[in-house]
């Protein structure tokens, strides 16, 4: 049975819409928002807006004009903005119960057993999943606690480029220096290995994997590699805000041979990349790996509620009451939210959707890549994808993202960058959104490319 309505049915039929931006009402929100709001306000300095309504892919200002998503909240909203199905449950369960901390509801276990159905590799019918806080930076922590808990190590193995969070732990694990900026992360004992990047490496797939590889290795069995006691390996599948790094197919089940030789817990952070945003419901089902951990949040709220959890294998549940807590870990909306969202998803076969949308988009952009060498490399898995921007000299270029990202905005759609250098273009609009959606949007990204690369 199909629930909720067809996708083509969740859009503003006006986008994109767009006149002189910002308009009158967005400006004088923006001033007022520098006036009172904090300093560290980020994404309105570089797409001056202010949001009014939204439905699936699209996006309405104050002033009027209507947007195509190419950003869905960094990813948040996989079934779309203001999705009926999932936001009939929301409002029903808002007026009856929202908050219970971890008092066994209907909504709670429903979501559980929900995300057992979606689970990975070898996790169904052999797992346990923790709430604790609502973002997926609680989730990284929740990680870290569960690892050291059940190996007695501290030392953490994370990745060069990696993102995992904002908070003290997840910021240890996190590779990104302008993350850490005049703030020292409590976690002394973090290594960062190199993550398989092969065209910023300038090496084949097969070196850069061995590179990766060998240095873990080295880190846990090497006798003198400063590692003491490690604790386990922290990976993303994809690495999101890295530039949306596919790493060579062979390079997680190699890193899980490591882990389970160890008998230290691989944790696949599914944050950015989980609830079917590559195409698979987790992004590691791409290489058949189950991981032994597994957070999650972002699209796990249904239409941008906040909501993160950590699957774990149950043998790992080894922690007691309080191992893991959170005033927000009985977010029921949110919950019912998630299952809901759930539902939609494979009621509508959006995973295979995801796939043939995303295929279609870097076909085009690939395409777009033929006839400038300023594109490096186009990548990603299903509506996860990241297009490399550099200059004449083969250097990493941040100001033609600048660009592009202005030039959409101006014209109607609403993208954003990544990278380690911030010369990647990220396009990861919702699941929801249509052929005739994402075709149209694409001519303004095409447009854009082309109108700041000089072709």
């Amino acid at each position: 049975m199909t629930v909720g309505p067809p996708i083509s049915e969740l859009h503003f039929d006006d986008a994109p819409s767009v006149g002189a931006v910002p308009g009158p009402k967005s400006k004088h929100l923006l001033e007022k928002q520098q006036q009172i709001d904090s300093g560290a306000v980020a994404y309105p300095n570089y797409i001056p807006i202010a949001m009014h309504e939204a439905k699936g892919a699209t996006l309405r200002d104050v002033d009027g004009n209507t947007f195509i998503d190419f950003f869905a909240g960094i990813g948040v909203l996989n079934v779309g903005h203001s999705n009926p199905y999932v936001l009939e449950a929301v409002e029903e369960q808002t007026r009856q119960l929202v908050h219970t901390i971890d008092f066994p509801t209907e909504a709670r276990l429903e979501l559980i057993e929900k995300l057992n159905e979606i689970a990975p590799g070898e996790l169904p019918d052999s797992n346990r999943v923790v709430f604790g806080g609502p973002t997926g930076s609680d989730a990284i922590e929740a990680t870290i606690k569960l690892a050291k808990y059940n190996t007695g190590g501290d030392g953490l193995i994370a990745f060069r480029g990696a993102y995992h969070g904002g908070s003290s732990g997840a910021l240890s694990l996190t590779g990104g220096k302008q993350y850490k900026e005049a703030y020292t992360p409590l976690l002394s004992d973090v290594h960062h290995a190199p993550y398989p990047y092969p065209f910023l490496q300038g090496i084949s797939e097969d070196e850069a994997v061995e590179r990766a590889i060998e240095n873990v290795r080295e880190l846990i069995e090497d006798p003198y590699s400063g590692l003491a006691n490690p604790a386990g390996i922290w990976v993303e599948p994809i690495q999101g805000e890295g530039g949306i790094v596919v790493p060579p197919a062979d390079f997680l089940p190699q890193l899980r041979e490591i882990a389970t030789e160890n008998d230290i817990p691989l944790i696949v952070d599914e944050i950015q990349t989980g609830i079917g945003r590559t195409g698979k419901w987790f992004a590691s089902e791409w290489t058949d790996v189950t991981p032994d951990v597994m957070p999650m949040a972002k699209s796990l709220g249904g239409i941008g509620l906040p909501l993160s959890a950590t699957m774990y294998h149950e043998d790992l549940d080894t922690w007691g009451p309080g191992g893991h807590v959170g005033t927000w870990r009985g977010n029921i909306p949110a919950m019912r939210a998630g299952t809901r969202a759930i539902e939609y998803i494979q009621s509508h076969d959006l995973l295979e959707h995801a796939r043939e949308l995303g295929s279609l988009m870097r076909t085009r952009l690939r395409e777009v890549a033929s006839e400038t060498e300023q594109i490096g490399e186009v990548r990603g898995k299903g509506l996860f994808t990241g297009v490399e921007f550099v200059d004449e000299d083969g250097t990493p270029d941040k100001d033609v993202v600048k660009h592009i990202r202005t030039y959409c905005y101006k014209h109607g759609v609403l993208v954003w960058s990544a990278g380690r250098y911030g010369n990647v273009l990220r396009l990861m609009p919702p699941l929801v959104i249509t052929r005739e959606l994402m075709d149209t949007g694409m001519d303004i990204v095409v447009e854009a490319i082309k109108e700041n690369t000089g072709q």
